[in-house]
């Protein structure tokens, strides 16, 4: 039993920006956590793969697949790791996408450093009425992005929630270089990119950076635009209840980000779109420097 509250409220990471749109992306988790229903629990992390790190305040010496198991779930071997880019790092957001679907939240969550990837704004209006985060490829970039362990039917369900405006590539690790807090190489991982292209800062032509205050983007989109003012002004409180309730607003505005010249291609990802029929689980991705065995 946990001793003490571990509740995503109590933690403060119950905001769904689904709900909200103007919290966007929402507050990731910060340290390595197993999601599980509302609650957030704590992995002591070990030089070891995934599954052999401890969940604290659960049970003593429980290693995280023993946990899984007890809530009748698979382990993180069978489960697909995909970097969260925007609210699926967040963990009120993917409880919410998983409850409302009667699917269980029990999700591992980990910061990880990722080399190569940096996050922007995608080309579109989200049907929430946000502007989303997504990835671009810059070499000289090191982010820390969350990874979630999917199960096949979670998976498929945020599938469902990106498709069709973003995509899902596998990225190599021997290509970016995925390092987990236990010092772990991931071989590969998942991620989503925008399908309508990243937004291109007006000042210097290259990507605009996402992740920040919403609420900041849509003024500072709102003030570079006379037809956006216009159809989605006059801030961004106005923005996102209009463009979150009608489909053909968010459309026209997405074209008028287009006729404004700020999207640019996303083209960079497109080597590694994943069109397999078999999904790569994490047992299908041993470390590239072999230097954590799977099993303790």
């Amino acid at each position: 039993m946990t001793t003490k509250d571990r509740s995503l409220e109590a933690l403060g990471l119950d905001d769904v920006p689904a709900k909200k749109p103007l919290t966007y992306p929402g507050r990731p988790t910060t340290e390595p956590s197993l999601l599980t229903g509302g609650e957030l629990l704590q992995l002591d992390v070990r030089p070891l793969r995934l599954g052999e790190w401890f969940v604290e305040e659960r049970q003593e010496q429980q290693r995280l697949d023993e946990a899984l198991a007890d809530l009748g779930q698979v382990g993180t071997g069978r489960r697909h790791p995909v970097i969260a880019v925007g609210s699926n790092a967040s963990p009120g957001q993917v409880a919410h996408k998983l409850t409302r679907l009667g699917l269980p939240a029990t999700v591992p969550m980990v910061p990880v450093r990722v080399g190569g990837i940096a996050v922007g704004c995608s080309g579109h209006i989200s049907p929430a009425g946000y502007v989303a985060g997504t990835p671009y490829v810059d070499r000289t970039a090191e982010t820390t992005l969350v990874v979630t362990w999917l199960d096949a039917t979670q998976l498929k369900a945020v599938d469902d929630t990106e498709f069709p405006d973003y995509r899902r590539a596998i990225l190599p690790g021997d290509e970016f270089a995925m390092t987990m807090p236990s010092g772990e190489r991931l071989a590969g991982a998942y991620i989503y990119f925008s399908a309508h292209g990243v937004l291109a800062d007006p000042e210097t032509g290259l990507p605009r950076r996402g992740g920040g205050d919403q609420s900041e983007l849509l003024s500072s989109l709102l003030a570079a635009s006379a037809r956006l003012r216009g159809l989605l002004g006059p801030d961004p409180a106005a923005w996102v209840r209009g463009a979150g309730a009608d489909r053909s607003l968010r459309a026209e505005g997405t074209l008028i980000f287009g006729q404004e010249g700020w999207v640019l291609p996303q083209t960079d990802f497109l080597p590694y779109v994943d069109e397999s029929a078999e999904l790569r689980l994490y047992d299908d991705l041993p470390p590239l420097d072999d230097s954590l065995p799977r099993r303790a």
